[in-house]
């Protein structure tokens, strides 16, 4: 698993917070966040990724017994066969051009994910660029809310670590950015 190169940790208190390319159902932490639709069925991109690789007949039962989520919030089922002990699903913004509440939404996707992975008792947690795949956010917009939202709700969390697992150079990039300013 590539670890990136150096400047790509900053601490928080006592947090680290570090940004990646790696493939999310990859990551040895204790939650792994998955960028859900609101039915929590399963999808494409990062949600039909961690459905096949935590096991989708398993995976889609715990789902189902959620009841759907709604966005911009939280909830987490095991990771089944993930090397993650746990999967934090979150339901991201659609895209609509900024006006429809959609930063608030995002950055209440990273609060509420770190939250739940703090009364889980996660000390670890991967989260992917949320809602910037099919959902059209854009990435030099997500990735300040992601950067931001984490530096400011890890703190009291319990989570010692969370890592921003980019799926290309350029939101690796905007996250390295974004980390080295101190968003």
């Amino acid at each position: 698993m590539p670890s990136g190169r150096a400047g790509d940790t900053v601490e928080v208190l006592h947090a680290s917070i570090e940004a990646l390319i790696g493939d999310i159902t990859a990551q040895e932490v204790d939650a792994v966040v998955n960028a859900a639709n609101s039915a929590l069925a399963g999808g494409g991109g990062v949600d039909g990724a961690i459905h096949r690789a935590a096991g989708p007949a398993e995976l889609h039962a715990a789902c189902a017994a959620l009841g759907g989520c709604p966005p911009g919030d939280a909830k987490a089922t095991p990771g089944f066969g993930l090397s993650a002990r746990w999967i934090i699903h979150t339901v991201g913004p659609v895209w609509v051009g900024g006006a429809q509440g959609e930063p608030d939404i995002l950055a209440s996707c990273y609060h509420r994910s770190l939250a739940v992975a703090g009364q889980l008792g996660a000390g670890s947690i991967a989260f992917p660029a949320i809602s910037t795949g099919v959902y059209g956010y854009p990435a030099e917009l997500a990735a300040e809310v992601a950067v931001t939202s984490v530096t400011t709700a890890v703190q009291g969390s319990g989570v010692e670590l969370v890592r921003l697992v980019a799926y290309d150079e350029t939101t690796l990039a905007l996250y390295r950015t974004l980390l080295q300013q101190g968003a």
